[in-house]
């Protein structure tokens, strides 16, 4: 059974896209009140922060631990091979009234006809 695509306009992709942009600014403000108010911490965390090894998003976003990975590997770009060759082209004029047999050639005059 082959799956509908869902075809959205304009209007309806620019509010998804709105919507989308404003969960993550709420997601990202509650990260960082959560950084600022110690309580708020210690709430998500189950009532006590741990002292010696916290690995959370908050004290990532704390200490700036958040980095863009980067990779090494260098993009493989096809090689497209386009072969131009010359085309030479020659034509020979043949007069019409050989090729015709007698009385049956072109009009001379176009306004005659």
């Amino acid at each position: 059974m082959p799956f509908r695509q869902i075809k959205l306009n304009r209007r309806m992709r620019e509010r998804i896209f709105v919507a989308w942009a404003v969960l993550s600014l709420a997601a990202w403000l509650f990260m960082a009140a959560a950084e600022i108010y110690s309580p708020l911490h210690a709430w998500l965390h189950g009532g006590t922060i741990p002292d010696d090894d916290d690995d959370c998003a908050i004290v990532a976003i704390a200490h700036g631990k958040i980095e863009a990975v980067t990779c090494d590997i260098p993009v493989v770009v096809p090689i497209t091979w386009i072969e131009v060759s010359p085309r030479v082209e020659f034509s020979i004029f043949i007069p019409a009234n050989t090729n015709l047999s007698f009385g049956r050639a072109p009009p001379a005059l176009l306004a005659v006809s």
